[in-house]
């Protein structure tokens, strides 16, 4: 089969960081389905991991979001019989979704959406579940919850997906932060009550805030615990430099780390919810609570699209999700 692999962990201005690969398509293992890739989208947990790995004695296929028909399945599995459309964000233990067919362990897959495109449904598995994981596993905010919810860098992935599950799902008051007018925008259409400047002081714009979510934690320690209430929560995805976990102790605020791989990475007895979690998603796409985050999208699973949306991604300034369709 076809993929687009990387032999070592080179930078994107590099003009053979990823590379167009054959290998032999995979046999599913007592738990797996085997999926034909339709579509998959790009984070920048892709780029971290091309960089963070290192050389490879065999070609190393990247992504992990990805929708796509299941064509096989192992000996024990029960959720999923071939044709069924599927959709998830896969393992970081395991092959990537870079190429043609993919194997991935039934628990944490959903059945795709129903009424959008195999490009939107690619762009929606990891960062809905990163975003439900931070909420409700994490924050332990519920369909009760009051208050006021931050999220840094609304118009990314991630807090794309934030912001409408609270709206949906919560009471929360929900503020996210922008800086250029079309990302404040985009965050505005996603339902955020407000907007704030994250190139301005963030203490300076709001108060009292009970739950807040960061992307991007790093020298931002004693902004954060400024503007946030005693006893209140923050959940973070990031990696921060150095952080300053000791501005948060005066208020005893609750930090909390999400990372979406935990529970495959683990084999966690509560893996299953992964993809429970991804049938509720679909559920609210498909009854239009929430939309697909997809905000641009490539042609071909192949090295040269891709290398273009690992570019862009590592800009920055990426609003919403980048996707390729196969």
């Amino acid at each position: 089969m076809s993929a687009v692999a990387m032999l070592d962990s080179l930078p994107s201005d590099h003009p053979d960081f990823l590379i167009d690969v054959e290998v032999e398509r995979p046999n599913p293992g007592p738990r797996d389905v085997l999926v034909e890739i339709a579509a998959v989208s790009i984070n920048p947990v892709d780029a971290k991991t091309r960089m963070r790995a290192g050389k490879q004695e065999t070609p190393k296929i990247l992504g992990f979001d990805a929708t796509g028909t299941v064509v096989e399945v192992g000996k024990e599995v029960t959720l999923f019989t071939p044709g069924d459309k599927v959709f998830y964000a896969g393992s970081n233990q395991r092959q990537g979704s870079n190429a043609e067919f993919q194997l991935v362990d039934e628990r944490i897959v959903g059945t795709a959406p129903r009424n959008i495109s195999d490009t939107e449904a690619a762009a929606l598995p990891l960062v809905a579940l990163t975003a439900w994981e931070a909420l409700f596993d994490r924050l332990g905010v519920s369909a009760d919850s009051e208050g006021t919810l931050l999220v840094l860098g609304g118009a990314g992935g991630v807090p794309s997906l934030i912001i409408q599950l609270a709206r949906t799902l919560t009471k929360l008051k929900v503020v996210g932060t922008a800086s250029r007018p079309e990302s404040q925008a985009w965050v505005k259409e996603l339902g955020a009550h407000e907007v704030i400047d994250h190139s301005h002081n963030l203490s300076e714009q709001i108060q009292d805030v009970d739950y807040v979510f960061s992307s991007w934690t790093t020298g931002r320690e004693v902004e954060l615990a400024q503007l946030m209430k005693p006893q209140s929560h923050l959940v973070l995805i990031d990696d921060p430099v150095a952080p300053n976990l000791g501005a948060f102790k005066q208020k005893s605020i609750a930090l909390h780390w999400e990372f979406m791989f935990t529970r495959a990475m683990f084999e966690t007895p509560d893996m299953a919810e992964q993809g429970k979690i991804l049938n509720k998603i679909a559920a609210l796409v498909d009854e239009g609570k929430i939309k697909s985050p997809k905000n641009e999208m490539l042609t071909g699973l192949n090295a040269a699209s891709l290398m273009e949306g690992h570019r862009m991604v590592e800009q920055g300034k990426t609003i919403g999700k980048i996707v390729v369709r196969a």
